[in-house]
């Protein structure tokens, strides 16, 4: 490397941003990666924080014990 470059042009990648769907530099100078803005960031930390994320399961109903089935029938 050359001195006084840090990196070359071809190492940074264009890439969607996971909340807009936009252009987003995946390089070290875009703090904010994988997201191109600090507000794309934020909504999504927002997102996670209400738990919006999850994946489903099925849970028993409130009435019947956690756990095997095949344990607690007696």
């Amino acid at each position: 490397m050359r001195p006084g470059v840090s990196k070359k042009k071809e190492d940074e990648r264009i890439v969607r941003c996971p909340n807009c769907g936009g252009d987003s530099i995946y390089a070290e100078r875009n703090p904010f990666r994988p997201f191109c803005s600090a507000r794309c960031k934020g909504i999504d930390f927002g997102a996670w924080a209400s738990e919006e994320f999850r994946m489903p399961a099925e849970a028993p109903p409130d009435e019947e014990p956690f756990g095997d089935p095949k344990l607690t029938t007696q």
